[in-house]
């Protein structure tokens, strides 16, 4: 007969055994064995990792608060799963053992924790990993559902937490029915920035708790930053190459409505889940914590806009991001703009209506120029350079601080009066986009111009009405 003391002995041992072997819930052993976990930035993505049966995954993540750029010449204070917005892509296979290490930097002024939502358990692990500066928290959760799931940080204030940039995703493969190979995979995620400032103040910039609260972001991105997925930084892939976006929404308050200009997604993942799968979708909502994959075969060289289609956010918030697809043409699909031809109205002549009487062209004072010149500015022009002057990188170039413009002969009034289609370089960015021609009249010109060259920061000198009609003739 064993004794009280035996017996419970022996029970524990018995517990511990099964805890280990898996075999206590029902769980598949861990045949696999054991792999530290590949954890990369977006916008790449670690290799999907082979193994015959499920295995212990190890996950070393340290938290980081660092000062990096939200655009040019705008700084802000972020908080990071390891050192950048989003947080590391970690990538396993359901039924995995994941053994999570999440570490504090000793030089970090805050506690925080994470709340990983494929973990099936309190606070989806926040519970368990609270952790201060200079410390390491270790806890352990099965990687039970397939999908794509987002993380963030739990930390009260939660929401503040999340706008700062501690977020992320993880993807639990299924075993039963992985996804199929492509041949390019990207992670994006989008997220919103709170700032004290307006869109495009420069320096450091302090977060606005009541911004947050009242839902209005001064910057919607896509992985952290304004232009982090543009110009140079593009995603580039090939004609006829298949691509898998993994794509996230941090929030913390505005739903994403994804699309990618020119593209139709041949497969969408709907919120992240693995069994269904729709075809052919045009735009794709992704909730605040939400994700979803996306699957596509590019057809047509060019340049794809990557948007949140609550389109004021993309061109005027920053949640804009490229696709760079090189390769050969094919007419078949796309043509390109074939011929432009004349549009006669009924009557054989192009009628116009005059709205407004004719305004008075004389020589004006500076003052007037610029003050004639902002509203033309903000009304015509604000949309793609912004009321600030700097732009969007890799879309539309800066007009404060522009070389390009201060170093031009006829200080700009060619571009505006016979717009622009050609590569140029503005502050050592490149922009190859299309400036429209304007139906200002000579005034008009010089009065935008005059305010253009003369604003931000700038001191180019004024357009006067005599320099417009010299140039014009």
């Amino acid at each position: 007969m064993l004794t009280r003391i035996q017996y419970y002995t022996v029970a524990i041992i018995v517990l511990l055994l099964a805890s280990c072997t898996g075999k206590k819930s029902g769980l598949p052993e861990l045949t696999g064995g054991q792999r530290e976990a590949q954890l990369t930035d977006a916008p790449l993505v670690p290799k999907r990792v082979e193994s015959k049966g499920p295995q212990k995954v190890i996950v070393h993540l340290e938290i980081r608060e660092v000062v990096k750029q939200i655009s040019d010449g705008t700084a802000y204070t972020f908080w990071t799963f390891g050192g950048n917005v989003p947080g590391k892509f970690i990538r396993v296979m359901q039924d995995d053992l994941v053994e999570f290490h999440l570490s504090n930097h000793p030089g970090n002024k805050l506690p925080h924790n994470i709340d990983l939502h494929a973990v099936n358990g309190p606070g989806g692990g926040a519970e368990a990993s609270l952790t201060a500066p200079g410390h390491t928290s270790v806890f352990s959760f099965r990687a039970l559902n397939p999908g794509l799931y987002v993380y963030h940080c739990a930390t009260a204030p939660v929401g503040m937490h999340i706008a700062n940039g501690m977020y992320g995703m993880i993807f639990v493969e299924s075993r039963e029915h992985p996804l199929p190979p492509v041949d390019h995979e990207f992670y994006m995620m989008q997220g919103e920035i709170y700032t004290t400032g307006k869109f495009g103040d420069a320096g450091l910039q302090a977060f606005s708790m009541q911004n947050a609260i009242d839902e209005k972001p001064t910057y919607v991105v896509f992985n952290g930053s304004v232009g982090s997925t543009l110009g140079p930084k593009a995603l580039n892939v090939k004609v006829g190459e298949t691509v898998r976006l993994f794509v996230g929404n941090a929030g913390p308050n505005l739903s994403s409505s994804f699309h990618v200009i020119g593209e139709i997604f041949d497969n969408v993942y709907p919120e992240g889940g693995s069994e269904i799968i729709n075809h052919n979708v045009q735009t794709t909502v992704i909730p605040p914590g939400g994700a979803a994959i996306v699957e596509f075969k590019v057809n047509v060289p060019g340049v794809y806009h990557m948007v949140d289609h609550a389109i004021f956010r993309a061109f005027n918030q920053g949640a804009l991001a490229d696709i760079n697809v090189t390769g050969r043409d094919d007419s078949s699909i796309y043509s390109h703009k074939q011929r432009d031809e004349v549009y006669m109205l009924e009557g054989g002549n192009i009628q116009s209506l005059e709205t407004s009487p004719p305004v008075e062209m004389k020589e004006r004072p500076m003052a007037e120029r610029m003050q004639i010149g902002e509203q033309i500015f903000t009304t015509n022009c604000a949309a793609c350079h912004q009321l600030t002057g700097q732009g969007l990188p890799g879309v539309f170039p800066p007009l404060a601080g522009s070389d390009f413009l201060k170093n031009r002969p006829d200080k700009g009034v060619n571009i505006v009066m016979h717009g622009l289609q050609e590569p140029i370089t503005v502050r050592g960015m490149q922009f190859n986009g299309v400036m429209p021609i304007w139906s200002f009249n000579e005034d008009q010109v010089a009065s935008v111009l005059t305010y253009v060259r003369n604003s931000w920061g700038n001191n180019f000198g004024p357009v006067s009405l005599s320099e417009v009609r010299k140039l014009k003739k």
